[in-house]
């Protein structure tokens, strides 16, 4: 399955990634890279998490368009 994700680097210079789907799933990496590798560790983890724990997988997503 897809999950989507954002990123973005912090003051610092970290990029910091977020799961948009699964509440509170977030990383951090000092590159793309390593930031990508730890969200995905991170999605495995929370999934297992809330799977244990009878929480729904994900949350609704949805896109909006917006006309400017």
């Amino acid at each position: 399955m897809k999950y989507p994700i954002t990123m973005y680097q912090d003051e610092d210079g970290w990029y910091v990634v977020e799961c948009l789907i699964i509440p509170g799933c977030l990383s951090q990496g000092e590159t793309k890279e390593e930031a990508i590798s730890n969200i995905q560790e991170a999605i495995e983890l929370c999934l297992e998490v809330r799977q244990e724990k009878g929480l729904p997988l994900t949350i609704d997503y949805f896109e909006l368009e917006i006309c400017a």
